[in-house]
């Protein structure tokens, strides 16, 4: 696996669908590009877009956020963004 410093869009799709999995997302059966994972107070639909991974997460409480993160960002900051929640 490429360095977690390096931006996303360098790594090959099969090592960005192990660090997701390694993550705790699980892959959708009917949309390949759409992941999921769930925390203690939220969950998250993660969406493998063209240029950037679309996140919808949704509280305990059923707020809902979307955020927007390029793959130009290294694996380091979209874990820290991504996985510390809305």
């Amino acid at each position: 696996m490429p360095s977690a410093t390096e931006p996303l869009y360098s790594y090959p799709l099969p090592e960005i669908e192990n660090w997701l999995r390694d993550q705790g997302c699980e892959r959708d059966t009917d949309n390949i590009s759409k992941w999921t994972m769930a925390r203690d107070h939220w969950s998250a639909d993660l969406l493998l877009d063209t240029d950037s991974i679309v996140v919808n997460y949704t509280s305990d409480s059923g707020n809902q956020v979307q955020r927007v993160f390029k793959y130009s960002l290294s694996r380091k900051d979209l874990e820290q963004v991504i996985f510390a929640g809305p």
